[in-house]
């Protein structure tokens, strides 16, 4: 079956997107990996309706059922590899199989970096009392002890941001080295640095406890933020496409259209811009989805 759109990724831009191509009657498959940021966030804070709170996995779930209701299909796979045909696209997915479409949607997100070590310790407390976002999550430690576990100057960067709402951070260095003005940074500011492996974080459910070290030591705390850097950009397919890339690899799109230096290819949600926010995700997902629209009606027409 040849589609009207392609949409590869299924997460929240994703998702929006779906549901508002489903809504204007057109055909239209997502292809999900499953192992986006939004399936690992027990709770975004800073979504309007949601005042206590919302897990990813509720918005994806919620989402898929009300794209389905639309008519909008599915498929569990990797897109491995995506090209340009005469019709239009064409995507290949880990199963082997091909499909094809007129136009394409690219919402395949940002993964962040957490050390493969740390990282089923971790999951968990995500989004409830481990966060990797201060615009979304640095009210939630307003005035409280928070500590920050990352790698060289990404973690040190992050305690500069977290500063704007609370004096009161140890880092955690687990990985790399520390130039000398960083270290004088954080002396200056009173925080302290402990230059230590982390084995695994140390939690009650969902409540963190604090981080035990390869040493043995536990250093305690109820908060804390990663920031290993890292992070990787999932815009392998637009490069094979030849689609514009930033120098860190997001991808280039028109600010109203969201459609890419090759036509018939969006992209919409966290690969595209930097700014990382769910509700700025669901907005591109509309927006990309109203221009996929205008696109298909400008060709039948």
């Amino acid at each position: 079956m040849k589609y009207d759109c392609l949409i590869i990724g299924g997460g929240i831009a994703g998702l929006q997107a779906a549901i508002q191509l489903g809504r204007y009657m057109h055909s239209v498959l997502v292809i999900d990996s499953g192992d986006g940021r939004s399936t690992l966030c027990r709770s975004y804070h800073n979504i309007l309706g949601y005042p206590d709170g919302v897990s990813g996995q509720h918005l994806r779930q919620t989402g898929r059922k009300q794209a389905e209701a639309l008519g909008v299909h599915f498929l569990h796979g990797k897109a491995e590899s995506a090209a340009k045909t005469e019709a239009g696209f064409a995507v290949t997915v880990s199963n082997g199989e091909t499909y094809s479409s007129k136009r394409l949607l690219l919402a395949t997100g940002v993964m962040d970096r957490i050390p493969a070590e740390l990282l089923p310790s971790l999951v968990p407390c995500l989004g409830i009392s481990v966060y990797v976002c201060p615009d979304c999550d640095g009210y939630q430690v307003k005035g409280k002890p928070v500590i920050v576990i990352g790698a060289g100057v990404a973690g040190v960067n992050m305690v500069k941001t977290l500063l704007y709402w609370t004096n009161e951070l140890v880092y955690i260095n687990h990985e790399q080295k520390l130039g000398d003005d960083d270290r004088k940074f954080l002396q200056e500011n009173g925080i302290s640095c402990i230059d230590a492996s982390i084995k695994q974080a140390v939690a009650k459910g969902a409540e963190l406890e604090g981080f035990l070290l390869e040493n043995g030591e536990i250093v305690k705390g109820h908060h804390a933020f990663t920031a290993f850097g890292g992070n990787e950009v999932r815009s392998q397919l637009a490069k094979q496409l030849g689609v514009e890339l930033l120098e860190n690899k997001h991808i280039v799109a028109d600010p109203r259209t969201k459609m890419t230096n090759v036509h018939g290819v969006w992209a919409a949600g966290d690969v595209a811009v930097h700014s990382e926010q769910v509700t700025i995700a669901m907005g591109e997902g509309s927006q990309a989805a109203i221009w996929i629209h205008k696109d298909i009606i400008q060709e039948q027409g």
